[in-house]
């Protein structure tokens, strides 16, 4: 569906700005859409991004981040609407969402959501079979172990690059540890490209990032209402008898199959809040947050370390 949502963050009052939740939908009623999405010609590939009224190109050399970009220099265009279809003249659209294993649960996993909350959220909505932004286990006693999720980030093309309300969520991992979602499909890592293009956050907030500790190893954000999936493996902090740290939660995290952070030492919790971070824990719960946008998430599963 199609939604007006007014927006006030930390950024300011926002005007109201068209959401879409549905691919069908937003087919029909932004002309955008068709357009949007990765494009291949050989050794050199293309990211199309709607934002700010006209189209940011991300042009690869050897392939696309993930499949064969040989991570050389990211070139860069704004070109609008009318000047897309020469510019991608002899290029093949493609659609790696479609082709990326969703995995089952496997056998011992412990089925979060699967079209049905089976009991397990102490609260959280589910519209058309998918759970909503905005959950929180009721078990609050997870420790090491591992994820699975996919979701489907809503579509806002017209807000800057990396606006924080392009499709702003995150995963908590015991309610203290986030890896970032939202839609950041495209948007060059590279620092001088920030003032040009307008980037309003730090890579260490964008999708994939553990917030505001360690950018992903590579930006595997797929285009915004695509089906993406996230695999997270975590070991948490230990502490002693006096509650002192003795040992750094870890975490390793696979975005569309592909490996974005290596167990990676988390030194503190993450936040982005004026109070600072959030507390280390030994457990807690899986929050999938609500930050202003509805966010869809399916096939939820964790399996438990011993």
């Amino acid at each position: 569906m199609t939604v007006l949502l007014p927006l006030s963050t930390a950024f300011g009052q926002l005007k109201d700005t068209p959401t879409w939740t549905d691919p069908e939908v937003a087919a029909k009623e932004f002309p955008g859409f068709a357009l949007m999405g990765e494009y291949i010609n050989d050794n050199e590939a293309i990211q199309v991004v709607p934002a700010d009224g006209k189209f940011y190109l991300s042009i690869y050399s050897g392939g696309l981040p993930g499949a064969g970009w040989d991570y050389g220099k990211i070139q860069h265009e704004w070109v609008t609407e009318d000047m897309l279809a020469a510019r991608l003249d002899g290029y093949k659209k493609i659609d790696r969402a479609s082709k990326l294993e969703f995995t089952a649960p496997p056998e011992g996993a412990i089925v979060l959501f699967d079209g049905n909350k089976r009991g397990h959220w102490a609260f959280g909505k589910v519209a058309n079979g998918y759970l909503l932004a905005g959950a929180k286990t009721k078990r609050k006693d997870f420790k090491d172990l591992k994820l699975h999720f996919e979701t489907r980030i809503v579509l806002r093309p017209e807000l800057q690059l990396a606006h924080p309300n392009r499709g702003n969520s995150g995963v908590f991992l015991l309610g203290a540890y986030e890896v970032q979602i939202c839609d950041t499909f495209g948007v060059d890592f590279a620092p001088d490209r920030w003032t040009v293009d307008r980037v309003m956050k730090r890579p260490d907030t964008w999708c994939g990032a553990i917030y505001g500790l360690n950018e992903p190893k590579v930006n595997m954000c797929l285009p915004p209402l695509a089906w993406q999936s996230f695999d997270i493996e975590f070991t948490a902090a230990r502490f002693d008898n006096h509650k002192k740290k003795i040992s750094d939660a870890r975490m390793t995290v696979h975005q569309n199959g592909v490996l974005i952070h290596d167990d990676v030492a988390l030194e503190r919790g993450t936040g982005g809040s004026p109070s600072g971070p959030r507390a280390e824990v030994p457990s807690g719960p899986i929050v999938f947050q609500n930050h202003s946008s509805p966010n869809e998430f399916r096939n939820i599963w964790v399996v438990e370390k011993k």
